[in-house]
């Protein structure tokens, strides 16, 4: 056991020079300055004249003291604990073994963590997160593996304390949805789940097939980020068509009677958004317009266009080939990821959200070596 203890010790002191190089790769000294600064700005009397700046200075201010906590938790853990197995290997004591190699292993795990978070350094990365879902060609087939992604990706969000919140909801004619869009609300939800956008390819033998059948099917999971800032988007009254109908929700509840569910169609782009689960027609108006915002926002930055009229919705066909992922329950198990090759035979798992090794491969292909 005591050399169980020596292979631990030798690798925290690896793990303490991952450590600092994670703190370099932060930054941490100019993290720490910048937060002093700004705790400095606060004490000036006209701080609080601009409800707004010093609403945006608070987030700011406290994201970058979050980081910071973070590194100086984990660094003192990992001290700690390389102190305690040196004392106990020098005493001779070998009674703790099972828990400091828990506590290796938990470490481990949290840097790991921590260094996929480094690469979520794009601009909204930190937003939340908006995703929609449609069934591809095949009826019944494609709408409930629509709903089957929506349910994944719910619990996907879930497991990982993040708000889910519904927003809108169209039933399948037998089965499934016509579409769905969730927000799915904290830290990096869209740094995350940017990597899940695409067409998802499903193979399996059809609970809808009397004669057992495999069949295949394909559905497409949008997600943008949900944009604070979209005071610059002017939508003209003309360019939409709103209409209103009544609200049902997952599992064909309904949640409204009344038609204040509302769907608007942007025609000069074509987008297409809808909200249900606010408690007024007003408000579910305002935050499908929110919707369409930060869509045409996402779309301008992608492309890089100056003027609304130029921006046209991305048309990507839901079918065989242009998948990112696929989804196979028969013959045999597999979820495999075509961009990074990532796979499992756990296809039950991936299903209630364990989606992490995908999005984690995903991210490890942006590491400059």
């Amino acid at each position: 056991m005591i050399i169980q203890l020596e292979e631990a010790k030798l690798k925290l002191s690896n793990i303490k020079n991952q450590v600092k190089e994670y703190g370099i790769t932060i930054k941490i000294d100019e993290l720490r300055k910048t937060a002093a600064d700004m705790d400095a700005e606060m004490e000036s009397g006209d701080f609080w004249g601009d409800q707004a700046k010093a609403t945006k200075h608070l987030q700011t201010l406290k994201a970058i003291k979050d980081k910071i906590e973070v590194f100086e938790k984990l660094k003192a853990n990992v001290d700690d604990t390389y102190d305690l197995i040196e004392m106990s290997i020098e005493e001779g004591d070998d009674s703790n073994t099972e828990e400091f190699l828990s506590d290796v292993a938990k470490i481990e795990e949290k840097l790991e963590h921590l260094n996929i978070e480094v690469l979520l350094s794009g601009e909204y990365d930190r937003n939340n997160a908006i995703v929609s879902f449609h069934p591809g060609a095949g009826g019944t087939e494609a709408q409930d593996w629509a709903q089957m992604l929506y349910r994944m990706y719910t619990r996907w969000g879930e497991k990982n304390g993040y708000k889910v919140k519904l927003v809108d909801w169209l039933d399948g004619e037998e089965a499934g949805i016509k579409s769905a869009t969730i927000t799915i609300e904290g830290t990096n939800a869209y740094g995350y789940l940017k990597s899940e956008s695409g067409v998802h390819r499903l193979v399996r033998v059809s609970p809808f097939d009397a004669s057992g059948r495999r069949h295949t099917s394909f559905a497409s999971v949008e997600v943008i980020p949900e944009m604070d800032d979209t005071n610059d988007i002017e939508i003209r009254d003309e360019d939409l068509e709103i209409t209103t109908h009544k609200s049902s929700g997952a599992g064909g509840q309904h949640i409204n009677k009344t038609e204040s569910a509302i769907r608007i169609v942007h025609k000069p782009t074509g987008i297409v958004v809808g909200c249900q689960t606010e408690r007024s027609q007003l408000q579910n108006k305002e935050t499908a317009l929110k919707m369409l915002k930060s869509k045409l926002v996402e779309i301008k930055i992608r492309e890089n266009l100056e003027k609304i009229e130029d921006i046209k919705g991305e048309k990507t066909n839901i079918e065989w080939g242009s998948q990112i992922r696929s989804y196979v329950f028969m013959p045999y198990t597999l979820v495999k990821d075509a961009r990074t090759g990532y796979e499992t035979g756990n296809i039950q798992a991936v299903m209630d959200g364990e989606l992490d090794g995908f999005i984690n491969a995903y991210l490890r292909m942006f590491v400059k070596v």
